[in-house]
């Protein structure tokens, strides 16, 4: 038995790039270093995509995750057997891909259940697909959520050594502003403390970017960060938690990624995500925490306009696929 951790990784949705940038990340002898890889999704899939990118790897079929010998050159997969890639077109939203990535997922989560893995790395799957099949989740992180019935996830983007939490991620510019409150920035920076000692961090230095221009400028451009977030802020501070801020977004992500906080407080999507993907786009990770098992995944979609063309990059699974596997290696599960 290897001591490696087991990374479960469904394949996503097959119309789109999902299998080809799996295999070939699993082209990478390194990942075998790391981890022991464990592909959940279903052989004609796999063969498809070796066909497109021409990669000489060969899928094998397993039982038993922790009793599997994993070695460069061979993907060990269970083969769900649930959609024949042949009637499936390349770049077109298809009912019967959304539910295979569905099954593919629900298989993933039930091998760590049972034991038999670690973490989960997962790639891209499709919105739309996901309804024509009835599926009744947006995403990922839905699905897990339930699967291992925890209701609210936490969500961090990670590229090198800058780590970001959103307070708010899928809301309109105006819902996000309205939902700065001293009570949920408050209750955020908690749970930011949380999750970063969740992932190791001991004592985690955290700072929270400001809303408006200048940090508001003591409200010369708004009163949010006066009225709310500072507030909050130093509520954290009474209770022990080494939070800065707000500080102006124009300089906190650039500070974090020097090294002077260990994760950035992010108060609406596009400011953390510009953020991170200015960084490195394909390096950008996103990890979901406050489960009993870490998953990380790649940041971008299904890439129906170039699927089946092997012009897709493999960089966002492979560090996917490392990150799961350093965190899983410390990760320690709390409610956050």
């Amino acid at each position: 038995m290897s001591a490696k951790q087991n990374i479960v990784i469904p394949i996503g949705d097959i119309a789109g790039v999902g299998p080809e940038i799996v295999v070939k990340a699993l082209n990478h002898p390194e990942v075998y270093e790391w981890c022991n890889p464990v592909v959940v999704g279903e052989r004609t899939a796999l063969e498809r995509a070796l066909n497109v990118t021409g990669l000489p790897l060969v899928p094998e079929e397993i039982g038993d995750a922790r009793a599997q010998e994993y070695r460069h050159g061979r993907i060990a997969f269970y083969d769900m057997k649930n959609v024949d890639a042949a009637r499936i077109e390349f770049g077109k939203v298809q009912a019967e891909a959304g539910r295979a990535a569905y099954e593919f997922i629900e298989k993933a989560v039930s091998l760590m259940k049972e034991g038999q893995a670690d973490a989960i790395a997962t790639t891209a799957i499709n919105k739309e697909a996901l309804r024509a099949a009835g599926v009744p989740y947006i995403g990922h992180t839905e699905i897990i959520g339930t699967l291992l019935d925890v209701p609210d996830p936490m969500t961090m983007f990670q590229v090198k050594n800058l780590k970001v939490f959103f307070l708010t991620r899928h809301l309109s510019l105006k819902d996000a502003i309205a939902a700065v409150t001293r009570e949920n920035v408050y209750r955020y920076i908690k749970r930011c403390c949380l999750g970063m000692k969740a992932l190791g961090f001991e004592n985690p230095r955290l700072a929270i970017a400001g809303l408006n221009p200048h940090s508001g400028e003591h409200g010369l451009f708004g009163r949010e960060e006066t009225d709310e977030i500072t507030p909050a802020v130093e509520q954290a501070q009474e209770e022990g938690i080494r939070i800065s801020g707000p500080i102006g977004a124009d300089s906190v992500f650039h500070l974090a990624l020097g090294g002077s906080f260990d994760a950035v407080i992010s108060l609406y999507h596009d400011q953390g995500h510009i953020a991170t993907k200015m960084v490195d786009f394909e390096r950008t990770i996103s990890v979901t925490i406050g489960m009993p098992y870490i998953r990380t995944s790649v940041d971008h979609g299904t890439a129906f306009d170039i699927a089946g063309t092997n012009r897709a990059g493999e960089r966002s699974m492979y560090e996917a696929i490392r990150l799961a596997a350093e965190y899983a290696r410390t990760y320690t599960y709390s409610v956050i």
